[in-house]
């Protein structure tokens, strides 16, 4: 984790970007489908079924987002004595549920 002008910054690998980059767009198509659900009058369970799929995908992005957070950033943090982590991590995850 690196900070610029008191803003936190994290550096991801190559790989790391694209994997979830690769879901951000599965969940763009899972919500354009919605709209065409909706456009084309489909019935209401079919299109809440599909919402509950997006919410079950962000869920998982998020997760592992947070789990990669907690493995490097949280873990840094600890050992360079930065204790006030903890307190942030305690706020992420009340305001992830």
């Amino acid at each position: 984790m690196v900070i610029y002008m008191e803003k936190k910054i994290k550096e991801r690998s190559i790989s790391e970007k694209r994997a979830l980059i690769n879901r951000l767009n599965k969940i763009e198509g899972q919500v354009k489908g919605v709209t065409q659900m909706i456009e084309n009058n489909r019935y209401c369970n079919e299109i809440l079924i599909q919402i509950s799929a997006i919410d079950k995908s962000l869920k998982s992005l998020a997760v592992e987002v947070l789990r990669n957070h907690l493995s490097t950033c949280v873990v840094e943090n600890i050992k360079n004595n930065k204790l006030e982590i903890i307190d942030e991590v305690v706020d992420l995850i009340k305001k992830l549920d």
